[in-house]
């Protein structure tokens, strides 16, 4: 289980004032629970996403993982404690094959899920001559492949092509019912909200209403 207990992130304005990115976030998110953030561009979204992985350090406030408080662990630290975070724009790794990243993962059979050809990329180097698409889903295979117990995906549906998002749909669906992890999904596609738990509205840094999509 994920706790979020009044989580703040400020940071400072071109003038020296405080400018408030979230402000008093709290949340849970159950086990096995699937759970997808919406609202405006620039209401916090992926900022609160970065926090739960520990990639901006949070000024105030709490985060639990499984009873662990993990508000001061590092990436690494979390990322052992079973928490993965796919970016919104992918890492590219120049003299890294997609083989060795998904060796480091756990398999290259999560290729052919996100609608690649494992044969055609496996010996690929994650670089420039990838497209953002093909980064993208290469990077969510390897999260696949982890079977990590907090799954974080940000705009997971970002320079993908319609026939490979409605096979990330099913990937989605076939996680959520065979995987035990947790699922956080940040988008504004109506097909992900379809397929939530839960639905949490963020804007202005705060969460404005949550519940099921009805």
């Amino acid at each position: 289980m994920l706790e979020i207990k009044h989580l703040s992130y400020q940071v400072e304005g071109e003038s020296g004032e405080e400018l408030g990115i979230l402000n008093d976030v709290s949340l849970t998110v159950a086990d096995h629970q699937f759970v997808v953030i919406t609202g405006p561009n620039g209401g916090g979204k992926t900022t609160l996403a970065k926090a739960i992985m520990g990639l901006v350090r949070p000024t105030g406030g709490t985060i639990a993982w499984n009873g662990t408080d993990i508000t001061g662990l590092d990436i690494t630290q979390r990322a052992r404690l079973g928490v993965s975070y796919g970016f919104q724009q992918p890492p590219r790794f120049k003299g890294l094959r997609v083989r060795d990243l998904l060796a480091l993962a756990a398999g290259s059979e999560k290729l052919t899920r996100v609608g690649l050809c494992a044969a055609d990329y496996i010996d690929r180097e994650v670089d420039a001559s990838l497209s953002g698409g093909e980064v993208k889903r290469i990077e969510i295979a390897t999260i696949l492949a982890r079977k990590s117990g907090l799954m974080i995906f940000d705009e997971p549906e970002a320079g993908i092509d319609l026939w490979s998002f409605s096979n990330l749909i099913q990937v989605f669906e076939h996680l959520h019912e065979k995987i035990n992890g947790s699922i956080i999904i940040i988008s504004h596609q109506e097909r992900i909200l379809d397929i939530a738990d839960r639905i949490i509205v963020l804007a202005d840094g705060r969460i404005q209403t949550q519940g099921t999509r009805d």
